[in-house]
């Protein structure tokens, strides 16, 4: 289920400031670059062990990696050029989260929801 969904454009100090933990390798440079070279789609994701799922549909950091019908499998060729981002753990989606969506997420719930969980 997503629970939040904006298109923004991201300046430096806030692509800094998302990626600080990559900071201090090589690439953080070109990665901040990417990032805020055109629109960016942020969304929240929510359910039942959501982010190992939501890496399994993402695929592989590295394209060249990622299993055909996966996002970076079927979108990405450079992992430089990485076309998504995807938090690999509940601490970090938090943190992520509340950067991206200060006010918080959206709170509903969809009517197919007792059809979806047991």
């Amino acid at each position: 289920m997503v629970s939040g969904l904006k298109l923004i454009t991201v300046d430096r100090p806030f692509a800094e400031k998302h990626y600080q933990d990559l900071s201090a390798k090589p690439f953080f440079s070109g990665l901040v670059d990417y990032i805020i070279s055109g629109p960016v789609v942020a969304m929240i994701w929510e359910g039942k062990n959501v982010v190992l799922t939501g890496r399994k549909i993402i695929g592989a950091t590295n394209p060249a990696a990622s299993e055909p019908g996966t996002i970076r499998g079927d979108f990405a060729i450079d992992i430089g050029r990485n076309i998504i981002h995807g938090s690999d753990s509940v601490e970090s989606a938090n943190k992520e989260c509340a950067l991206w969506f200060p006010d918080g997420p959206v709170n509903w719930q969809s009517s197919l929801h007792s059809w979806i969980y047991e």
